[in-house]
């Protein structure tokens, strides 16, 4: 987002981070209202616009938005939403995206209540990994011709009971709602969000086996010293890497296998 909309983005995050810190609030709730919200939008354009229409009041926008939905959420939902269009936005489209965005914040918040939060953030990860190794998983996920029904009680039959409600709950969103975007790159972006919630780094570790508790607290200690930030790890086993570490920290590599060291001792050699 751009301008106007980032500040307006800005803006609801910190009502978001006011709402759910308050306990009386129901953060699971909140993010279900958002989420349908979010996807009133998308089938509303013309709704969408209106609500992000410059040429009127913040105020208006708000007394539409409240005869619209006032009686069909709840208090909390309806402030957010009430703020949210009193703003300007650069384009109409990046109201819906903020208000995605804060549905699945609302959730991982509900997960970060009940200490849960790094439970959520590694089953993610997985799923992730899962869905790169099984093809006929990922195409089922995504069939335009299978029905939003068929593709969340899928979800539900490989989640639940095994993983956290929360993740298989915005999971089964993610399915039911793309919105354009990979199944890949949603998850992608949800596990950046979750990071968020602790202000942490994603550092995607591969090593040649599992790692033990000792290694795991001694990379993330020399990790967080580099970045100044607290540094959460997602870690990968790949043989191929026949040792040592690989980490990935967004665009960053950070390539310490024997793999690697063969490769480059190659290379000079050739050259």
């Amino acid at each position: 987002m751009n301008g106007a909309s980032r500040e307006a983005l800005a803006s609801a995050r910190e009502q978001l981070d006011a709402q759910t810190d308050n306990a009386s609030v129901d953060a699971t709730k909140l993010a279900e209202e958002l989420a349908a919200v979010t996807a009133l939008l998308d089938r509303e354009v013309s709704l969408r616009r209106v609500l992000t229409d410059p040429a009127q009041s913040g105020e208006a926008r708000a007394e539409l938005a409240d005869r619209l939905l006032g009686t069909k959420i709840g208090g909390p939902a309806a402030a957010l939403v009430s703020g949210m269009v009193r703003s300007r936005w650069s384009r109409s489209r990046d109201l819906a995206d903020a208000m995605e965005e804060l549905s699945y914040s609302a959730d991982l918040a509900a997960a970060q209540r009940s200490g849960r939060l790094d439970d959520v953030e590694d089953e993610l990860f997985r799923f992730g990994r899962i869905l790169t190794s099984n093809g006929e998983l990922r195409r089922a996920l995504t069939d335009r011709n299978a029905s939003v029904a068929a593709k969340t009680e899928l979800v539900t039959t490989l989640l639940g009971g095994r993983a956290n409600p929360v993740t298989t709950r915005i999971v089964g969103r993610l399915v039911a709602q793309p919105r354009g975007r990979s199944l890949e790159a949603g998850l992608d972006a949800l596990s950046k969000l979750a990071a968020h919630r602790r202000d942490r780094v994603i550092a995607v570790v591969t090593t040649a086996v599992p790692m033990d508790e000792g290694q795991r607290t001694r990379l993330a200690a020399a990790l967080a010293a580099v970045y100044g930030r607290q540094i959460h790890l997602n870690l990968d086993v790949d043989p191929e890497v026949l040792g040592g570490v690989q980490v990935r920290i967004g665009d960053e590599v950070i390539n310490g296998s024997i793999a690697d060291r063969l490769d480059e001792a190659a290379r000079r050699m050739a050259g």
